[in-house]
């Protein structure tokens, strides 16, 4: 059975995250590609909202016993048949979680304006949120 706190505890630095992901969507591109500093904020926020987006998926997996996903995106498609996401929304995630590996992996190179794209669309994060909170 999933642990209510401790989900809603990941929910809530997740959030955290985004709200700050938003506030950084809201300047302008230009503002953002001329500081360093803040698109290694942007992409820091990133691996963490989306690291904690991964956390609460395989908790909800693993505690439900519905067996172990073969990965972080597995464990997306795992909500699907057990109806806690839809479609859309785990196929969103699938992506979501393959661009935290291009930041944290360097699978490719993450170049700033797949970051800045990527800010714009913080709202992808916010329905998985919205989604698993309704299991607490």
């Amino acid at each position: 059975m999933v642990d209510p706190d401790r989900l809603r505890r990941i929910l809530k630095r997740v959030a955290d995250d985004v709200e700050q992901l938003r506030a950084y969507a809201a300047l302008p591109s230009d503002e953002l590609l001329a500081e360093r500093e803040r698109l290694g904020n942007i992409k820091y926020l990133f691996v963490t909202a989306i690291g904690g987006c991964i956390d609460a998926a395989q908790h909800v997996c693993a505690s439900e016993r519905w067996g172990p996903p073969d990965d972080n995106a597995d464990a997306m498609r795992v909500l699907v048949r057990h109806d806690v996401l839809g479609e859309d929304l785990a196929e969103t995630m699938t992506r979501v979680v393959g661009f935290r590996n291009i930041l944290v992996h360097e699978y490719r190179d993450a170049d700033d304006q797949m970051v800045l794209s990527n800010v714009q669309r913080v709202e992808d994060i916010d329905r998985f949120v919205a989604a698993l909170n309704e299991l607490v």
